[in-house]
């Protein structure tokens, strides 16, 4: 059914919870896991080098963290670090690698709010290029 999963993970107790429901599914599937670690820094100030690597660096390894976890539950995974608003990078990203599903998680308003739509309120539901599973209610550390 699935042969292609983006995981959208943000490190919280919400992106553990994205990596548990998307490794299961990938295991079950044999389908490939990609995570996709994203922020919303303006790419032109990474360009030049602005004082932002420090950041930049944080989310390279909340990204590390989650390809670890899910190597850990026995998947083959692949990293994919993005910077801009979330429902853009999550589409183009599930375009580029053909995903047929993307998860995303949920927390109350805020974190939902975000993968849904963009400031300028497009939303994920209109744009992604297939289903998408939203995992909810998080779970511990482990």
């Amino acid at each position: 059914m699935y042969r292609c999963i983006l995981l959208c993970y943000n490190g919280t107790l919400e992106g553990r919870r994205v990596l548990k429901e998307g490794a299961e599914l990938a295991r079950r599937f044999d389908a490939e896991a990609h995570l996709l670690a994203i922020s919303r820094i303006d790419t032109g100030a990474l360009a030049a080098d602005a004082p932002l690597p420090n950041l930049k660096d944080a989310i390279a390894r909340i990204l590390d963290e989650g390809v670890v976890r899910l190597r850990g539950m026995g998947l083959a995974a692949t990293g994919h670090l993005a910077f801009g608003e979330p429902v853009t990078e999550i589409d183009i990203c599930a375009r580029r690698i053909r995903a047929d599903l993307i998860v995303v998680g949920h927390r109350q308003r805020g974190a939902l709010a975000r993968w849904w739509s963009t400031s300028t309120d497009a939303s994920l539901l209109d744009r992604a290029p297939c289903s998408i599973l939203v995992a909810m209610n998080a779970v511990p550390d482990g």
